[in-house]
């Protein structure tokens, strides 16, 4: 009976310890998978990021506060100008800005021999250089692509621009900044 006892206890040690040792080799090659499928993610490629648009490209698609804005960039024939590589700050009226300088007015002013008065209104918004809302202070003058000049006034926290609040400021675009205002600047 002692001999039954300790073959079955030798045996019953032979085959843990067996099982021990294949599980061992199961453990390597499960690290050894795991590190392939690792190396297979690095090489994944990137998705390439969205190209910013410009100035031009910004107020296109937003219709429901540039049409206007658009509509006269288009007439005056200024669209090919918020759209270049040159870096610009433009300072755009909303549609309820147009609006309040009233339809008629817009209307005439959207008229081919209007072109050179709308030109010099436009491009009394526009700025050379990328200026950021944190670039204005209180007082300064900044001049216009038109030759006139815009005075800055901030109270407290926001900017004014020749008498327009700006509503939205620092819209970044591939060219420039836009600054969103809620009235006509007239030169």
């Amino acid at each position: 009976m002692k001999k039954k006892l300790l073959s079955l206890s030798v045996f019953a040690l032979s085959v843990l310890l067996w099982s021990c040792g294949g599980s061992e080799k199961s453990t390597q090659e499960a690290d050894t998978t795991q590190v392939d499928t690792t190396a297979q993610v690095e090489e994944t490629p990137q998705v390439m990021e969205a190209k910013p648009k410009n100035i031009a490209e910004i107020a296109m698609a937003d219709e429901a506060n540039f049409s206007t804005l658009v509509t006269a960039l288009s007439a005056a024939g200024l669209v090919e100008a918020v759209s270049g590589e040159e870096p610009l700050t433009v300072f755009a009226p909303t549609n309820a800005a147009f609006d309040a300088v009233g339809k008629d007015a817009v209307a005439d002013l959207l008229k081919p021999e209007n072109k050179e008065k709308l030109s010099k209104i436009l491009t009394y918004h526009v700025v050379k250089g990328s200026v950021k809302s944190t670039d204005l202070k209180d007082g300064q003058e900044v001049e216009t692509l038109q030759g006139g000049k815009l005075k800055v006034s901030i109270k407290d926290g926001k900017v004014m621009i020749g008498g327009a609040n700006v509503v939205t400021a620092d819209v970044e675009a591939s060219n420039g900044t836009i600054h969103v205002i809620d009235k006509v600047l007239m030169p």
